[in-house]
């Protein structure tokens, strides 16, 4: 069996995409999937280089935001991995980010009950009455809750996973742990 990495801009994608694919009974390690956080999707080149066709030739899967699609796309024809849609190459595309995602999936009033539970609650309120903050929608007021402070994102992924109602993961997050089991 070929072995599996999976590209991902950083280590929150990691635990997150780790987080569901237990979840769904993936068992990473026996089906050959390493998810590999990138350090943000400019450093694709080298995981191209690395674990691509001209490298390990790893069967190669990925996750990234819409705004790095193009290049993600661009360089993974450089790679001679091929082009055409992202999704038909195995890299699935959120709209923003996986936080977003995350938060039209579960919906706000989930997602507070998760910053609730781990007794944050009260500094995210003190995020909304920030100037900057005030009037924003809530979406983007969690979206800059979890991306303002250092380790939020990595913190709040996987719990976040672990708060979604079985089978309502977000699109692109479920159709890459799908596509662990499909042959390339």
């Amino acid at each position: 069996m070929q072995a599996t990495t999976v590209l991902v801009e950083g280590e929150s994608d990691r635990l997150a995409v780790e987080s569901l694919a237990r979840r769904c009974g993936h068992d990473l390690a026996s089906e050959r999937v390493t998810v590999v956080p990138m350090g943000g999707a400019t450093s694709i080149v080298h995981f191209l280089d690395r674990y691509g066709p001209r490298g390990a030739n790893h069967r190669l899967l990925g996750l990234c935001d819409e705004r790095e699609s193009w290049g993600i796309a661009r360089a993974l024809e450089k790679a001679g991995i091929g082009s055409g849609p992202l999704d038909e190459l195995g890299f699935h595309v959120c709209r923003a980010d996986l936080e977003d995602e995350l938060i039209r999936s579960l919906g706000v009033d989930a997602v507070l009950d998760v910053i609730d539970a781990q007794g944050e609650l009260a500094s995210f309120r003190l995020l909304q009455r920030q100037p900057s903050q005030r009037g924003q929608p809530e979406p983007a007021q969690l979206r800059r809750f979890f991306g303002g402070r250092s380790g939020n994102k990595i913190r709040y992924a996987p719990l976040l996973v672990d708060a979604l109602p079985a089978g309502q993961a977000p699109d692109p997050l479920a159709r890459l742990v799908e596509a662990f089991t499909r042959e390339s």
